[in-house]
């Protein structure tokens, strides 16, 4: 039977399940999508009850066949999200969604009891509601203090995954670190709040993600893994991989830029632009920066679309014309509205009249010049002072030769490579319990790596 390492990598939309050899190659796979139920508030969350039946279903099929020889299972999920447990191990509420609204009551008694500036500051954790875990915490104390004092442990959602193999409840670096407000990273350990509002006492011990507990599943042993959140897990495979400081931008609907080679504390001037804080494996800062950029362009594309009357999927096929990109980026000021993207409010706009332009191809180079101009401020903000050499591009953008090249043009001085695997954070989540080193040319034999130079005319 093959060795495998199986792991469960949970989005809010596709649960995918794969299996990896001993060389890190993806030998099966199996996608699943739960529809949402409704918390007691009726905002959409997550089917727990059908997820954990599938998790385990997965599994014992798997077991089954006897084609593989399971060794070790792992999970990679979104973050932001608690499990709480009563003493029995019971789940006593819903997987509460992170976009359901904070109540204004709520935020104003924070801001009452804290300096939240100086929280977001210190816990690299730019102010953003549920999206900060710890204010899930703070919210269910508020408002059903019953039900929180009955609470034994409150777990990350892939610490949940794990504990429903293994019955410990563990805390984790990637987890706790992932703009939670929750983690001190001057201190490095939990934040005074916390630990004044009684929220560590529901905390478990923290493990590494690199831990794994051996079990007895059936008839035989198979580690499991602590889980890990899926950001940090799609980081693992190039910090494995490559020595020299870079950063990753990994694009899709949101673009998050990752500098785990910062040095230097978040500022207040850093917060307000949205730069946070995650923590690796080993507990150590990654300085980040995030933005809106995947659910814009795709907003913005429809209109062209319709303006133009091309079809949904026209844009795909535009490649990067230089000529177009030296008439264009003589323009001073900007042409398009956007709606989900916050723009510095001195950069001049003009009427919005987007049929000036000659061609759908015109219009769509100049958007594109725009988003990118915000992604390479929200890029240099997560250099720092860092001393990169090097830029990785991957996700949804890198089919999008515009985009790529523009940043390219926009970081002359660095190496930019685009890189392709659906697998990043799965495969992340193998690797980090894995005790097999990685070849040297990994990132090229597994990613697709491509190099980008410049010029480009």
């Amino acid at each position: 039977m093959k060795k495998v390492i199986a792991v469960f990598d949970i989005g809010k939309t596709n649960k995918k399940f794969f299996l990896f050899d001993e060389n890190y190659k993806k030998v099966y796979q199996e996608y699943l999508v739960i529809d949402e139920i409704q918390d007691e508030d009726g905002f959409p969350t997550e089917d727990l009850n059908k997820l954990q039946k599938w998790l385990k279903t997965s599994v014992d099929k798997i077991l089954e066949t006897n084609r593989f020889d399971v060794r070790a299972i792992n999970f990679s999920t979104y973050g932001a999200s608690f499990v709480h447990l009563d003493a029995d191990g019971n789940v006593l509420t819903p997987l509460y969604n992170y976009l359901k609204p904070l109540p204004e009551k709520i935020a104003d008694t924070f801001d009452t009891d804290y300096d939240q500036t100086t929280i977001s500051q210190v816990t690299g954790s730019p102010e953003a509601g549920m999206l900060n875990s710890g204010m899930q915490l703070y919210w269910l104390k508020r408002t059903r203090p019953e039900l929180f004092k009955t609470i034994k442990y409150s777990l990350h959602f892939p610490q949940y995954l794990s504990f429903l193999f293994t019955g410990k409840p563990v805390a984790e670096f990637t987890s706790i670190g992932c703009h939670t407000a929750l983690w001190d990273y001057k201190k490095r350990e939990y934040h005074n709040w916390t630990i004044e509002e009684g929220l560590t006492k529901k905390f478990p011990d923290i493990l590494p993600a690199t831990k794994s507990y051996s079990f007895d599943y059936g008839d035989k042993k198979i580690k499991i893994g602590t889980g890990i959140h899926d950001s940090s897990a799609a980081l693992i495979p190039y910090m494995l991989s490559e020595k020299k400081p870079f950063i990753l931008i990994s694009t899709g609907t949101w673009s998050i830029t990752l500098n785990p080679f910062s040095v230097n504390a978040l500022s207040s001037n850093d917060i307000e632009n949205n730069c946070l804080n995650y923590l690796t494996v080993q507990g150590k800062p990654v300085r980040a920066t995030r933005f809106f950029l995947g659910k814009e362009y795709g907003l913005q594309v429809k209109k062209l679309a319709a303006i133009f009357d091309k079809s949904k999927t026209y844009h795909k096929r535009i490649k990067f014309d230089f000529g177009l990109y030296q008439k264009l980026k003589q323009k001073t000021h900007r042409f398009f509205k956007f709606d989900e993207i916050r723009i510095d409010s001195h950069t001049e706009f003009s009427n919005q009249d987007l049929t000036i332009f000659n061609s759908f191809e015109e219009a769509y180079h100049q958007l594109m010049l725009e988003l990118v101009t915000i992604q390479v401020k929200t890029i240099r903000l997560a250099i720092g002072n860092s001393k990169i050499k090097k830029i990785y591009i991957d996700g949804g953008f890198v089919d999008n030769d515009i985009f790529i090249k523009l940043v390219a043009l926009n970081f002359p001085e660095l190496k930019v490579r685009t890189t392709k695997s659906p697998l990043g954070s799965a495969l992340g989540a193998a690797m980090v319990i894995s005790e097999k080193e990685i070849e040297k040319n990994f990132l090229k034999s597994h990613y697709k790596m491509r190099k980008l130079k410049v010029p480009l005319e």
